[in-house]
């Protein structure tokens, strides 16, 4: 295993469309949230500065190939057209795409009951198959909406029948705003491992990332600094 230069600086990119727990942004700066907690406790552990870039959601694998980012966190080898060309992590911490629906409609269970809803998804997001398709044939309408908060808005207004979701920044929104007249349906869209994704251009050995990284993760460590970002205020 090859050592780190004493002059790397590792690039660690975040989606500011995330949101909290996962970042939270001031003036395209990362101020908070699990992402800068995890970067900070791997630039401690591998005695390397981290410097986090913002980048767009839309951009992530790009920059990626491109080094001008050289780790993202948050990810999923399905979400990227060249997963191959990447290097990912050990599976870190499961997530799940869920449903926050109006407190006056009636439970949307499975699919079938959103047939002919709008639903308000995330621009760009790659859903899961059977709901890709739902789109693409109609049978639910997309409403692509840039960021979550815009998504709760509407959804409260009723001007979105449902929306879709990961649970951590749903249930960080739900803690912040318990007026809000929406729930969480009963239905588990998806279920999934989330990873961080390394660049080819990656200045230090993968090797030595996974190692940190795993044992964050085994040691509960991970687990740890989702309960203290759901604990900052933003």
């Amino acid at each position: 295993m090859s050592s780190t230069p004493a002059t790397a600086e590792l690039l660690w990119g975040f989606g500011p469309h995330d949101g909290m727990p996962y970042v939270a942004v001031r003036q395209h700066q990362l101020i908070g949230g699990f992402t800068r907690l995890l970067g900070a406790r791997v630039s401690s552990e591998l005695a390397i500065p981290v410097r986090f870039i913002e980048t767009p959601n839309n951009r992530l694998e790009a920059f990626l190939l491109e080094g001008r980012i050289q780790i993202i966190c948050n990810a999923h080898p399905d979400w990227m057209p060249q997963a191959s060309r990447l290097h990912w992590s050990a599976p870190l911490y499961q997530e799940e795409d869920r449903l926050l629906q109006h407190v006056q409609s009636p439970d949307f269970s499975d699919l079938a009951k959103l047939q002919g809803k709008s639903l308000g998804t995330s621009l760009g997001f790659i859903y899961t198959e059977p709901l890709m398709s739902a789109f693409s044939n109609g049978k639910v309408v997309r409403q692509d909406v840039s960021d979550l908060e815009t998504r709760l808005q509407m959804l409260s207004r009723q001007r979105l029948d449902a929306l879709i979701d990961m649970q951590r920044p749903l249930a960080y929104r739900l803690s912040r705003n318990p007026t809000l007249p929406v729930r969480f349906s009963s239905w588990v869209v998806n279920r999934y491992w989330m990873h961080c994704a390394y660049s080819p251009h990656l200045k230090m050995a993968a090797e030595q990332l996974d190692q940190v990284l795993l044992e964050l993760r085994d040691s509960g460590a991970i687990e740890a600094l989702f309960e203290q970002a759901n604990r900052e205020n933003y």
